[in-house]
């Protein structure tokens, strides 16, 4: 592991710091940058969904678990923050969007052509130049790594513009397993990290060279993949019945799809009608959906039932189950293959996560099915007469995870970072970004 000294040296080098304050007149002084300077990374996100924050707030804590103060990391949406409508509104767009599955699908697959989105992006680019190059440079990066596709183009812009784009690294972390938007690709990005052999072959194919990838698979909070965690332990911290199997139904962050007609179904099939007793157990986390948590939590149930809002510990929930039910979202499904949880898929947005049913069934880690009785029969076998396969397909979960992958990702900018060098990087002068060298 390098330094940031630059070949090997531990001697501070003194810069020139430039000091334009508009109160006083400009002047010149020595400071020591040494090997320790902290690097500023800028984590670029947009809340159009959740895991493009979860990503970056994954790779923001291997950074510290990895390289402690070396790096001081910043996570923002720049859009939001800086810009005008539409730019500053694309959470809500994208809500409104996934609501109408169809709308999405049209707005995801016609922007999809490079001569399209590169016209729409460059003339946003042009109206709201001043506003995103302040936005980037209120950080001062020497890093910046994009975890969402509309924050590759307009940045890059930006610094080549500004004659950074040698100088300030730029890296994307594409958040997509298999089928992804072609504005993930940039050929201007230092590095591109796939997810997947597949996004990777996609990649080549829109021109990125084989030195500009890696594979390494989807940014995972280290709570997941550092963590040790009993499944008996859990069941008792988590206060669900230590013996009976468990099923983990979701419905995403807002608590969407059809979970309260997928549990009622699971109520009944996990309940030998014969003894009179339950052979399973079912959590189901609702989201920020208070109305559906509300309705689960006033029905009778003949099985153990767990209802749950939002969760910010989702592996120990994990953790204590046996199985997943979940529409295909790529963070939730790297989650549960680092547990080995076998997947039922009952949904996908169009699109983006089209890909990630055959991506998971394919490997043999899951199956997908829209109808809840179909659901409700595949749990009910996996925890009694048909075990053999719920093990198969957990071996062929943990055989598909990857755990390592945020850490690599680090690793590897970190080693970008130590090959450009301090004299490489951009703030020797604490100047405006216009008067940067």
């Amino acid at each position: 592991m390098c330094g940031f000294g630059g070949g090997g040296s531990s001697s501070s080098q003194k810069r020139l710091m430039y000091n334009d304050d508009e109160d006083e007149s400009p002047t010149m002084e020595m400071v020591e940058l040494g090997a320790g300077r902290t690097r500023n990374v800028l984590i670029l996100m947009s809340d159009t969904g959740g895991g493009h924050r979860a990503s970056a707030e994954a790779i923001r804590d291997a950074f510290k678990i990895e390289f402690g103060d070396r790096y001081r990391i910043f996570i923002k949406d720049v859009w939001k923050e800086y810009t005008g409508w539409p730019l500053n509104d694309m959470e809500n767009q994208y809500k409104f969007m996934v609501k109408h599955v169809q709308l999405w699908n049209v707005a995801f697959h016609g922007t999809s052509p490079r001569w399209i989105h590169n016209v729409y992006l460059a003339a946003f680019a042009a109206f709201y130049a001043k506003e995103v190059e302040a936005g980037l440079m209120e950080y001062k990066p020497d890093i910046i790594i994009s975890v969402h596709p509309l924050m590759q183009h307009i940045p890059l812009w930006v610094l080549k513009w500004q004659g950074l784009d040698k100088k300030v690294i730029f890296v994307t972390v594409i958040t997509d397993l298999n089928t992804c938007h072609r504005t993930w690709f940039h050929p201007g990005v230092d590095r591109c990290y796939c997810p997947s052999k597949e996004v990777a072959k996609r990649a080549l194919l829109d021109g990125l060279e084989e030195s500009q990838l890696r594979v390494f698979g989807l940014p995972i909070r280290p709570t997941f993949t550092r963590a040790v965690l009993n499944k008996d332990e859990l069941r008792v911290e988590l206060e669900l019945d230590p013996k009976l199997p468990a099923v983990l139904l979701m419905g995403g962050g807002e608590g969407m799809g059809p979970v309260k007609k997928t549990a009622m179904a699971l109520g009944e099939s996990l309940f030998d009608k014969e003894t009179g007793k339950p052979f399973g157990q079912m959590v189901i986390i609702c989201g920020r959906n208070k109305a559906l948590a509300s309705s689960l939590e006033s029905l009778e149930w003949k099985i153990p039932v767990k209802v749950r809002g939002f969760e910010k510990e989702m592996q120990k929930w994990m953790g204590a189950c046996d199985c997943i039910i979940t529409k295909a979202g790529p963070g939730t499904i790297a989650e549960a293959l680092i547990k080995g949880l076998p997947l039922i898929l009952n949904d996908y947005i169009p699109g983006q996560e089209k890909g990630n049913v055959p991506y998971v069934v394919n490997n043999g880690a899951g199956v997908f099915t829209r109808s809840s009785k179909e659901t409700a029969r595949i749990v009910a076998g996996w925890f009694s007469t048909n075990a053999d396969e719920h093990k198969r397909m957990a071996e062929n979960a943990l055989k598909l995870a990857q755990p390592e992958a945020v850490f690599d990702i680090v690793r590897d900018i970190h080693e970008l970072a130590c090959q450009r060098g301090p004299r490489n990087f951009p703030y020797v002068l604490t100047s405006s970004f216009s008067s940067l060298i």
